[in-house]
């Protein structure tokens, strides 16, 4: 919680401080810091969880808006809906860590397919990019997350054999 708390607050003053100012601020916080504990209130939990709540509506909204179907927006929906229920930090506080070890999880737990962990990813990243670009987070944690390599399927082909009558 400490490293996000010093993270926040170098994002903060970063338009203000130069980059050597900004070193020099995070090994004061961190110093400052090294003796305390930082738990998230419990009513910050609740506020965290409507937060997060709010922004996936808004996402939905903005993908209906786009013109995907229901049926896309419900998988949006379930898929995110799902993963939000398992964390207690806003989405700007996410990691790249959090999202792989989500997913790693999720895998071994429902037995899931490449093929599924891949679709989870593209939502993820849809998602994140989203609230990239409406500047809700400085980056996406989904960058970083490669395309799961899955089986390739060859679909046999068929030849077509032209039949001449003799004459």
């Amino acid at each position: 919680m400490k490293e996000i708390l010093m993270d926040a607050t170098i994002a903060k003053m970063s338009g203000s401080l130069t980059p050597a100012q900004l070193y020099e601020l995070r090994k004061t916080l961190e110093q400052e810091l090294s003796g305390y504990e930082i738990v998230v209130a419990p009513c910050q939990k609740e506020r965290t969880k409507q937060a997060n709540e709010e922004l996936l509506g808004s996402f939905i909204s903005a993908k209906r808006i786009e013109g995907c179907s229901e049926k896309t927006l419900n998988y949006y929906q379930n898929t995110i809906g799902a993963w939000l229920t398992t964390i207690s930090m806003e989405l700007r506080e996410v990691t790249t860590n959090d999202i792989r070890c989500y997913l790693s999880e999720f895998q071994a737990k429902n037995n899931s397919s490449k093929t599924t962990i891949d679709n989870i990813r593209r939502i993820f990243s849809s998602f994140f990019s989203w609230l990239e670009d409406e500047d809700f987070i400085v980056k996406s944690p989904v960058r970083r997350i490669h395309k799961v390599k899955t089986a390739k399927v060859i679909k046999e082909t068929y030849t077509c054999l032209l039949y001449t009558s003799p004459s």
